[in-house]
């Protein structure tokens, strides 16, 4: 397939930039993911660890990353990183702030008919973080700031652990997550993560109510 890239800012409407779009087979994925779903709900944190090993090539000494560890990777954190942090959290923040509705709503679509809409935070938010090839901090700034303007009252992190930094995620995810004051952490990755949030893990994690990423 040839194609023709225009800059369209001040042309006709005719004119439209063409790009191709992937195509996704659900039901084979589905398939694919379906039995690591069922694996955690049924074995917990063994079969985290096993999907780790398969996926990540690492097993993590904790799959919840310590207290300890977020703070000394945001105390290492590079002075310009941490600036561009700052700034990029107050922006988003600022953002976030105005794209809430009232908490309630109220709309007379006719003499007596009257429509609410009332806006109320989930109580328990998962959100999965990318951090294979791409470890994208940016994914927790996206995610996390949001969610607590909303009010979202509890908040966990999943993002995938790497055999480069000893089975932690990626320093500066966890630097983010730290300065964010998110403190629920987790080196789980992939549709494991996302089973681990819909399900709980005894004695690792409790389920939420909603998942982002």
């Amino acid at each position: 397939m040839k194609l023709r890239l225009i800059d369209v800012r001040g042309t006709s409407p005719d004119y439209r930039t063409v790009v191709p779009r992937g195509s996704v087979d659900v039901e084979h994925a589905v398939q694919i993911v379906a039995p690591i779903c069922d694996a955690v709900a049924e074995r917990g944190e063994a079969a985290l660890r096993e999907f780790a090993e398969r996926f990540d090539k690492v097993v993590p000494g904790n799959l919840r990353v310590p207290a300890d560890v977020l703070a000394r990777c945001a105390g290492e954190l590079d002075a310009s990183v941490r600036a561009a942090f700052t700034e990029s959290i107050r922006r988003r923040r600022a953002v976030a702030e105005t794209e809430g509705t009232p908490a309630l709503v109220r709309a007379e679509v006719a003499p007596g008919a009257v429509v609410e809409t009332k806006t109320v935070p989930v109580e328990r938010v998962g959100l999965y973080v990318p951090g294979g090839l791409a470890p994208l901090a940016s994914s927790v700034l996206m995610n996390v700031v949001p969610a607590q303007v909303a009010g979202v009252g509890s908040l966990a992190v999943a993002t995938p652990p790497s055999a480069e930094f000893g089975g932690l995620p990626h320093p500066n995810i966890l630097a983010l997550c730290h300065i964010l004051g998110v403190e629920e952490v987790y080196a789980v990755g992939g549709a494991q993560a996302i089973a681990m949030f819909a399900h709980g893990v005894r004695g690792l994690c409790e389920p939420v109510s909603l998942i982002t990423g």
